[in-house]
């Protein structure tokens, strides 16, 4: 059986980190930490409505509650996109050589991303939040996504999800104004991702050098509405109404906010010149890119 070399090597060699260097949210996160009280969830200039109108009206603790909500927000986010990622992987191991080094890393990572729910859904319980994420109609039309993506355009996806969730939570998993069981939860989701973004990127750059002209326009054209649709997912109008704020207005002013469009773009900075290099920004998905606010 022919194999690919240098894609076994690095299956091989994720493998390896893997087994090396994981964790376990159920024994490295204490569950029944309590609260530390004035610390944030997330860190204010990060928040969509900070340098708003209605930010100004929010009192220091309203803050602190809206971040809270929002953290649960990206903890719902995570849940859905996670579940997508391992229906992806799990339709690619079916039809694909099921014992090799790369297949065996696929298992792995879905083994990754079942924990990672876990600790998602664990960490919604203990904020005592309700579960956010995408708004209904983005979850029904998610449930298109493991069946009109493929190749390029599904790595894509995943690489937009996972690394603008990991510069956000690379910023605040050693920062002491954050709740640090919220910075472990952080330090967990980052260290592992980072195995999971090098395998997306190669698998990435390995279907694109196989498109013909036809495929690549229309690899360019999914992949830019995916990712408007998680960088749109980022905002539950739903979770402003913790602080008061009647969620149409809530979401207007966030989607108007210079400095929430400032913040996607930073967090896309890594994610961004790759998917530029390697062809899969085009003019088919433009439109959704800016739109995005990833461009």
């Amino acid at each position: 059986m022919t194999r690919e070399t240098n894609r076994e090597k690095t299956a091989e060699r994720l493998l390896k980190s893997s087994a090396g260097k994981f964790y376990d949210p159920e024994v490295d996160i204490d569950w029944n930490a309590p609260l530390v009280e004035g610390k944030s969830f997330m860190l204010p200039h990060r928040s969509s409505l900070y340098g708003t109108k209605l930010w100004d009206t929010l009192s220091h603790e309203q803050r602190i509650e809206l971040s809270k909500h929002e953290m649960a927000n990206v903890a719902g986010l995570g849940l859905w996109f996670e579940n997508l990622v391992m229906q992806m992987l799990l339709k690619e191991l079916y039809t694909g050589d099921q014992i090799s080094s790369h297949a065996q890393y696929a298992l792995t990572e879905i083994a990754d991303e079942c924990r990672h729910s876990t600790m998602f859904a664990r960490l919604t319980v203990w904020m005592d939040c309700p579960v956010y994420g995408p708004v209904p109609w983005m979850r029904q039309l998610g449930k298109l996504l493991p069946t009109l993506s493929y190749g390029p355009a599904r790595y894509a996806a995943i690489l937009v999800a996972e690394e603008v969730l990991d510069r956000i939570g690379r910023e605040q998993m050693n920062n002491p104004d954050i709740q640090p069981l919220v910075r472990m939860v952080n330090r967990i989701h980052v260290l592992e991702e980072a195995r999971h973004v090098t395998f997306a990127r190669e698998e990435l750059t390995r279907g694109m050098a196989r498109l013909s002209k036809a495929e690549l326009l229309y690899q360019q054209a999914m992949a830019a509405q995916i990712s408007f649709l998680v960088v749109r997912a980022l905002v539950n109008p739903n979770f402003f109404a913790a602080v008061g704020i009647r969620p149409r207005d809530g979401a207007k002013a966030a989607w108007s906010n210079p400095n929430w469009h400032e913040t996607i773009r930073w967090a896309g900075e890594k994610v961004m010149p790759f998917l530029l290099d390697s062809g899969l920004v085009g003019k088919p998905g433009m439109y959704f890119w800016r739109k995005s606010f990833l461009l």
